[in-house]
């Protein structure tokens, strides 16, 4: 069994799955946090891991960035293989200036200025499993993270040019900006999948320090520990 863009066999993957942006980030989890971890799938570059978790069998898979791409991978993934349960980790900026470098960010809903969502004859609403959402939102506060609870925006452009109007994201409370999560709960909704997207702070243009190699790596496992601790509760 195998996609155009998946080369796993049927059964190799668990109802269960993050999806960092980066495959390097997957074969990261696989390798550090996953026991018995093994390759299920390189196709294109986008490497795909099952391994387990305190005990419960969990997959871990790079989408790719951006809209398009996770637009590709995660349909596959839950109707070709029976993959139930999707979390999306990753980076953001921040959008207020109340959130700062290293916080937590669960995405309620997202926005977006994609044009993936022009299939509707109307404004769809793209959000969290609630779920997952609230199961996250409590092991956060365990971990003693700063931890917010919002809407996010998934844009199209990393590198864009001003837009009037722009700054109502900010205005009407949107939270950090990423470019994957509408895609994501879109798809799980179309599909009956749980999804719920999970982001660290990386940047944010309020303030004048950047994290250090040191600070990324230890916000990103503390992240990475969390949503692992969140999906297999599912």
């Amino acid at each position: 069994m195998s996609t155009p863009h998946i080369r796993a066999k049927e059964g190799e993957f668990a109802e269960s799955i993050l999806l960092p942006g980066d495959p390097l980030r997957a074969k990261y989890i696989a390798e550090n946090f996953l026991e018995g971890a093994e390759l299920v799938t390189d196709v294109r570059g986008i490497l795909g891991y099952t391994g387990s978790w305190k005990g419960k069998r969990v997959s871990v898979m790079g989408t790719g960035m951006g809209i398009p791409s996770i637009s590709i991978y995660v349909p596959e993934l839950i109707k070709e293989y029976g993959v139930k349960n999707l979390m999306r980790i990753g980076t953001c900026g921040a959008g207020q200036d109340y959130i700062k470098l290293e916080d937590v960010i669960l995405a309620e809903g997202c926005c977006t200025d994609s044009g993936m969502l022009d299939i509707f004859p109307g404004d769809f609403a793209p959000i969290a499993n609630f779920e997952m959402l609230n199961t996250a939102y409590e092991k956060s506060l365990q971990r003693g993270n700063r931890t917010f609870v919002g809407l996010m925006k998934s844009s199209d452009l990393f590198y864009g040019e001003p837009v009037p109007g722009d700054d109502l994201w900010a205005r009407y409370g949107v939270l950090g900006v990423e470019m994957e999560g509408a895609a994501l709960y879109t798809i799980a909704a179309r599909y009956g999948a749980r999804a719920l997207m999970l982001c660290t702070v990386s940047d944010s243009p309020f303030e004048d320090r950047e994290l250090t190699s040191a600070q990324r790596e230890t916000s990103l496992n503390n992240m990475i520990e969390l949503a692992l601790d969140t999906i297999i509760e599912f």
